[in-house]
């Protein structure tokens, strides 16, 4: 049976070349990169050749990378440390509706500490509204968090026109770019954010660690007590093989990106077109255009995505329905929702999301699959028996 892996946005691969620079740290190169002796020297080193390798991944200086144990950490980090740093301005914090629960539920809890979270809506295809980002912002707000594209649906926001309004107000913003970093070009500098949020696993690294982008000058309250790692913004011994794992996967994903996405962008495009014309009854969901290159995203109508991913699981196919921190919770996801699809369609979402190693006979795989398991899961849903009902009636 054909293995088919199209999970990429829960987590890619490892590079061999990423593991193979992360072995040394494992074993001979242990010494903590805090101590003053020779033993510490080497872990040092190769988490600032890291740290530099990060940095010119997003066009940032490399004393602005501060690292974390994953993208979750580094946006709750961002979200609570920077308003809690700018809490005697004041203690109103402006998200979007669409984004990950490590941004959502850290709002929520700065609501439960006296903060006020404004949420806001997104069009159907998953995009902010930079002028709906404006009208939200008041005297008193102290952080804007808008992710740079969702992982979910694919769609890219736009987050320079967005920073051009916070920065005249000198609002600081913070961007989730866990699903775009590494995937497709990214400028800190250009994009004008104040702070920005990644991970290794989203594009061949280490599944673990993650980093937090700081823009000089910017205040932030650490969440972690104890020492000084991290220019004493994060406390706790650094885990080195992750981070040089990171610092290669990003210094490959800086030289390679252009290529990836020329191999991505055309499967991804067979899917977009071919499998709601082959399946029937397919909504796409997220923006046609502006969507991340190996991103395709479908509710079928009927069915439930979860019985979907079993029974492609069974056929060497994986993918996912919804986020991957949301896909065992058996409910329509939260970014559907808000981009205005009916729970009873949301709930047949599925993702596909290709990686480096998909090939054209993937997609032909997948394409020949799907429809018969769509079918099979049609043919004992209750709501496809009233639709077609509702059909022959008509006629």
């Amino acid at each position: 049976m054909r293995e088919v892996y199209l999970d990429n946005a829960a987590t890619t691969p490892l590079l061999p070349e990423v593991r193979e620079a992360m072995i040394p740290y494992l074993g001979d190169v242990f010494g903590n990169p805090s101590s003053l002796h020779d033993w510490g020297d080497g872990s040092r080193e190769a988490m600032e050749t890291a740290r530099d390798q990060v940095a010119q991944l997003i066009g940032a200086d490399s004393d602005e990378i501060i690292f974390t144990g994953s993208g979750t950490e580094s946006n709750n980090f961002a979200v609570k440390g920077l308003a809690l740093a700018q809490q005697s301005k004041g203690k109103h914090v402006v998200v979007s509706a669409i984004e990950h629960f490590s941004v959502l539920h850290s709002a929520k809890t700065l609501g439960k500490w006296g903060f006020e979270v404004d949420e806001v809506p997104v069009d159907k295809y998953g995009v902010v509204d930079p002028e709906e980002v404006r009208k939200r912002l008041r005297k008193d707000t102290v952080l804007v968090s808008i992710m740079h594209a969702n992982g979910e649906v694919g769609t890219i926001e736009p987050i320079k026109e967005i920073a051009g309004i916070t920065s005249k107000l000198k609002v600081p913003f913070h961007t989730d770019a866990v699903a775009k970093a590494g995937t497709i070009p990214v400028d800190v500098r250009e994009l004008g954010v104040d702070a920005l949020s990644l991970a290794g696993n989203q594009f061949y690294g280490p599944k673990g660690v993650g980093a937090l982008w700081l823009r000089k000058g910017v205040r932030i309250m650490p969440l972690l007590d104890g020492g000084i790692q991290e220019g004493g913004r994060r406390a706790g011994t650094e885990n080195v093989p992750a981070i040089v794992g990171l610092g290669k996967a990003a210094e490959l994903a800086k030289t390679d990106m252009e290529s990836r996405v020329k191999r991505l962008t055309p499967l991804r495009d067979r899917l977009l077109k071919e499998l709601p014309r082959k399946v029937g009854h397919v909504v796409v969901t997220g923006h046609p255009q502006n969507r991340l290159p190996g991103h395709a995203s479908f509710c079928v109508e009927f069915i439930e995505g979860e019985a979907m991913l079993m029974l492609l699981n069974s056929k060497g196919i994986a993918v996912s329905s919804g986020s991957a921190c949301t896909s065992r919770a058996l409910k329509a996801s939260h970014v559907l929702i808000a981009m205005g699809l009916p729970h009873e369609l949301a709930q047949g979402s599925i993702l596909l999301t290709l990686g480096i190693g998909n090939t054209p006979e993937d997609v032909d795989y997948v394409l020949e699959v799907m429809p018969p398991i769509v079918d099979r899961l049609r043919q004992m849903s209750p709501l496809y028996a009233k639709f077609t009902k509702t059909v022959k009636g008509g006629k």
